[in-house]
């Protein structure tokens, strides 16, 4: 068995961290251009979103994916899933990609009506979306950091939430929240109008 000498390690060693530093600084930027350029995804997400929500929950459920993108690393184990044992880690982080899509999003919305994206009306937006998406096969929700666009990232991360099962079954359950044990066997409150919000 050949022995990997101090030399060759260090030059492999060398060049595969500039690799890891570009990666982080690629998240950084587009993490930053998510945050400091907010219409873009606030628009996508009045577009794909249930309008139910209101403009109050739209605007916390996108707070809600950013801060999921703040929080994403490369190489982070995560859960496996039911019935399995094999270990998986998170891959290259899809901000970069999605900070791209966001551009091409306002790209194709000047090209069309000479318009910002977040200028359309929520019906051209959505429009635009549906044209992007055109051709791709979905039979079931991606994870979050597996869809293949920004949108379906969106949908992805709001339907694993608390706020979208209260929606579903139009009941304040609140999945995946610590609730006392007493409370358990009373039946969950009906959900409020947005108008009540």
């Amino acid at each position: 068995m050949p022995t990997l000498s101090r030399r060759t390690f260090l030059a492999s060693l060398a060049s595969a961290v500039p690799l890891a530093v570009i990666v982080r600084r690629a998240h950084a930027a587009s993490l930053a251009h998510l945050t400091s350029e907010p219409a873009t995804l606030d628009a996508l997400a009045e577009a794909v979103l249930p309008s139910s929500l209101g403009r109050a929950g739209i605007t916390k459920e996108v707070a809600a994916f950013r801060e999921w993108g703040a929080g994403y690393r490369e190489g982070a184990e995560v859960l496996h899933g039911y019935g399995t044992s094999r270990l998986r880690s998170l891959g290259p982080t899809p901000l970069t990609k999605w900070a791209t899509q966001l551009d091409d999003l306002d790209a194709r919305a000047q090209s069309k009506q000479q318009r910002n994206f977040r200028d359309l009306t929520v019906s051209d937006r959505a429009d635009i979306v549906r044209a992007v998406l055109q051709g791709q096969r979905f039979d079931r929700m991606p994870g979050v950091a597996d869809a293949s666009h920004v949108s379906l990232a969106l949908i992805a991360h709001f339907y694993d939430s608390s706020a979208a099962n209260d929606l579903c079954y139009e009941a304040q359950i609140g999945k995946s929240t610590c609730r006392p044990l007493a409370a358990s066997a009373r039946k969950p409150l009906p959900m409020l109008k947005v108008s009540e919000r």
